[in-house]
């Protein structure tokens, strides 16, 4: 695996450092609680013989099993009864 495939599917180097990083921490936490019955943590998405977390972030992000969430999407995610608010005051 090398790293521009990485960069090919996320589209950035610097979006794919943020995506791979916090997947990486993701699966860290999953190790670490398991056996614990905490399932707030997604398990490893590819079977890999890697056992650095960032190595089978990468691989994950290759085989196409993470994705790059958009702000549009944390925006939706908001209470649609909320009233707007103007970005800028209205005079």
């Amino acid at each position: 695996m090398k790293i521009e495939e990485v960069v090919d599917r996320i589209g950035n180097r610097f979006s794919s450092v943020v995506v791979a990083a916090r997947r990486a921490r993701d699966i860290q936490g999953y190790y670490a609680h398991l056996g614990q019955g905490i399932g707030k943590f997604i398990p490893p998405q590819v079977h890999t013989y890697a056992r650095k977390p960032l190595t089978i972030a990468m691989e994950e992000i290759v085989e196409g099993k993470v994705v790059l969430g958009s702000a549009e999407d944390s925006e939706d995610s908001e209470d649609p009864e909320a009233p707007e608010t103007p970005e800028t005051p209205e005079l």
